[in-house]
């Protein structure tokens, strides 16, 4: 066990009992089987897919602090082969007639939308019991997640299933919740990480000389900011829904056809190309839409701040750090001003 893992541990026991424990115990293996890239890269038993992948790893973490003024640190620069598509699953939760998170407060991190488990079946237990006392539950696989630089976090094996696009936007999220977190906000953090994510992978694919793929890219963002708008028509009439004084029955037979219209809504536009047809069969709930809004909302606005220094991302880097260390309110103000 690192000085430092035990140190957080002793900490966090008095705190959060067996979640703590599985999440200590999660990150110090993780910990324990980093390797870094440079022995892997020149290892004769390395295989010439991963050497490659690895390579192109290394670019891209250069490339993220270099020209998007993202930390500078060890992070990224070992490898974790976890035999496993997923590093932790997550579960998110709303009551059954709420479009506002069920939130968890733990030291460091503080209040979060969502709990995350390093084993599947801890997850899933942990959402049977939050489903039966009420609530709407949402379980999902992450490949990666970010320790805000507490510890070196290294490339996944999760991560190496996409392709080389998408892992240079996970490293440059992840990285991006390194450069600035503020605690007990989710969803200021995750649309901060999101649009660094987007505009890195932009800068990215122009310095690669890859137009075609910084067109699809382009198309791509586009779709997520529809189907992100869509999504928060739906919490909105859900919301107004919420506060009628109606019968739980009628309360229930209310919800379900407005996702039903949600449904429909979306095979009309299938925003994104059919990026997202999931929704069209997948059981929809309060705590699906948390989801998506957790990371999308307040992207717009954001975009437009990055727009009004002219993409200086050092600079803008500045104005998020001093918005974050003020009050909530002007932050949430900022968010709920969605763009046009």
């Amino acid at each position: 066990m690192t000085p430092r893992l035990g140190l957080l541990l002793l900490a966090t026991l008095p705190l959060a009992g067996c979640y703590v424990l599985q999440a200590a115990g999660g990150q110090l293996r993780l910990n324990a089987s980093r390797v870094p890239v440079t022995t892997l890269l020149q290892a004769p038993s390395t295989t010439p897919e991963l050497r490659k992948r690895l390579a192109g790893a290394t670019r891209m973490r250069d490339y993220a602090s270099r020209e998007l003024a993202l930390p500078d640190n060890r992070s990224y620069r070992a490898y974790a082969d976890l035999g496993r598509p997923y590093v932790v699953w997550t579960v998110y939760a709303a009551p059954e007639f709420s479009v506002e998170p069920r939130t968890w407060c733990f030291p460091i991190a503080g209040c979060v939308a969502y709990r995350g488990y390093f084993d599947e079946a801890r997850a899933q237990a942990f959402a049977r019991r939050l489903r039966a006392r009420g609530d709407d539950v949402d379980v999902q696989g992450v490949v990666a997640y970010s320790t805000l630089g507490h510890f070196a976090d290294p490339l996944l094996s999760s991560m190496l299933r996409w392709d080389d696009d998408e892992l240079a936007a996970l490293m440059f999220h992840e990285l991006a919740h390194q450069q600035l977190y503020v605690v007990g906000d989710t969803a200021f953090n995750e649309a901060f990480a999101s649009l660094i994510e987007e505009e890195g992978l932009r800068r990215w694919l122009v310095h690669e000389g890859r137009p075609e793929a910084l067109a699809t890219h382009d198309l791509r963002m586009r779709g997520a900011r529809e189907f992100a708008a869509l999504l928060r028509d739906s919490r909105a009439r859900l919301r107004a829904l919420y506060s009628q004084p109606l019968a739980p029955a009628a309360r229930r037979a209310a919800k379900a056809a407005e996702f039903e219209r949600l449904r429909v809504a979306y095979a009309a536009a299938r925003p994104g190309g059919g990026s997202y047809d999931w929704l069209l069969h997948a059981p929809l709930n309060n705590a699906v839409l948390l989801e998506v809004a957790t990371y999308r909302d307040c992207v717009p606005t954001l975009t437009q701040a990055l727009a009004r220094v002219a993409g200086d991302l050092p600079r803008f880097y500045a104005q998020m750090a001093a918005l974050a260390a003020g009050r909530p309110v002007p932050r949430q103000a900022l968010c709920e001003a969605v763009a046009p």
